[in-house]
Order: structure tokens, then sequence, then C-alpha cells
């Protein structure tokens, strides 16, 4: 039976790279020039630490950090910008988690979404994955160009298709 899996997976070399270019870009800027900038990333946690003079310079940040990543091939959403900056004293400090991986109740939303679909379809919940499994091959597709138009605010990668 032919199926497919939905996943949301963030490389982590490929989140390194685009941090570095970010870093890159933010030093060479002239309207950053002798400002207090940090853009770095922690690998262990997935979170990137901003760090900016105020929260105009932090969005230019976040708004080149968003631009680089997607010429990295990340898609903006694995960036959870939900969590507002902080004042620290002089500084204003915004963490970001990176979402690697598909919540219990976005995987919920999906197999709810692709059940409303219509389609001769089964989706199955397996730890941070869903795989989609159904007669024919044609039916697997129609999920995959519906899943294009889904507005869920995560990431989501196909793989693992099987005939």
């Amino acid at each position: 039976m032919p199926s497919f899996d939905f996943a949301s997976k963030v490389d982590l070399q490929t989140l390194d790279n685009a941090i570095n270019t970010v870093s890159k870009e933010i030093t060479n800027r002239f309207d950053f020039k002798g400002s207090h900038v940090v853009v770095e990333l922690n690998k262990k946690e997935f979170k990137v630490n901003l760090e900016a003079d105020s929260e105009m310079k932090l969005s230019q940040i976040i708004d080149v950090l968003i631009s680089r990543s997607m010429k990295q091939g990340l898609a903006p959403e694995v960036y959870d910008l939900s969590k507002e900056p902080h004042q620290s004293g002089k500084i204003v400090k915004q963490e970001i988690p990176v979402r690697n991986g598909i919540k219990q109740e976005d995987a919920k939303k999906i197999v709810k979404l692709i059940k409303d679909s219509g389609l001769k379809v089964q989706a199955a919940i397996m730890d941070d994955i869903i795989r989609i499994t159904g007669k024919k091959i044609d039916d697997l597709q129609e999920v995959i160009q519906a899943s294009r138009g889904w507005n869920i605010g995560i990431a989501l990668q196909q793989t693992n298709m099987k005939s």
C-alpha cells in the first residue's frame, strides 16, 4: 500500500549556516556599527538568542533571520515568534524557539484536516510524524496538494514516500 510521512524536521547544520550568515550580515551593516548585537544558536535546546539596543533593531534582525533562513531552504514557520522581547537593562533580548517535530495537538489538527478532505486515505500519528496510507498513489498526491493550502503555522515536509 502506498504511503508517505508528514514531518517537521529542521536540519541543524542548515539552521547553523543561516544563523552564521545573519550574524555576518548584521556585523557588516552600517546601521548596526558600534551597537550591541548578539545572534547565537543554542544547539541543545534548539533556540535562537537575540540581543540588541532597541526593539526596532531587534525586529530588523528578525527580518534578516527570516529572509536568510528562506534562502537556506528553511521555512519561516520553523521560528516560534510568539514570545515577546523583554528589556534587560539597556538591551532588549528575545529567545526564539525553533520548532522541530510535530506536537500532538498540531498532529490532531492535521489528521482532522485530512479526514475532512474526504479523500480515501488513512492518517496515523506516530510520535512526531504522521503516516498517510492509501490504496492509490493519486490519493496521496491529492493530500500533498491539499496540504499546501493549509494554514496551520508549522512547516511540513513530505518524507518516506513508498509506492
